[in-house]
């Protein structure tokens, strides 16, 4: 696994070089959120989904048994100025169940089966992860 973590080290420094510093580090969170979810048994299916019909976009679309979860990642590079998970406002959960339903319509997946999870990231060393299942869209559960 060491050479997981140094191939996302150098694609992160890379990244730091070309893109501005927020989108880099928003990226290097859905990597490690991708290690992590992968490490818990998830099959991921798609990265970075967008909506085709308009703004939204989907972090991570993974699989867990049957259910098919869209997870949010959120990612700080400290928690000086509060945690990451404070982050997720009404727009943006409206965007991601946008998103989900095209997806959803697309990929002719039963609505029943969804979950929408959030995964947040300190990017401190060593990195904090922690993962809220079923989080996301508490008002819109099926």
């Amino acid at each position: 696994m060491w050479f997981l973590r140094l191939s996302d080290w150098l694609r992160h420094r890379a990244r730091e070089r070309h893109w501005n510093p927020e989108r880099a580090v928003g990226r290097r969170g859905e990597d490690l959120a991708q290690r992590y979810l992968q490490r818990q048994g998830y099959t991921i299916v798609s990265r970075n989904y967008s909506n085709r019909s308009g703004p939204g976009e989907i972090d991570i679309v993974a699989r867990d048994g049957d259910t098919v979860v869209f997870v949010e990642v959120k990612t700080r590079l400290s928690a000086e100025f509060g945690v990451p998970e404070r982050a997720i406002g009404r727009e943006k959960e409206e965007a991601v169940w946008r998103t989900a339903r095209d997806y959803c319509r697309r990929a002719e997946v039963d609505p029943r089966l969804l979950r929408f999870d959030l995964v947040t990231v300190v990017a401190e060393e060593p990195p904090r992860i922690r993962h809220f299942r079923g989080s996301l869209l508490r008002s819109r559960e099926q």
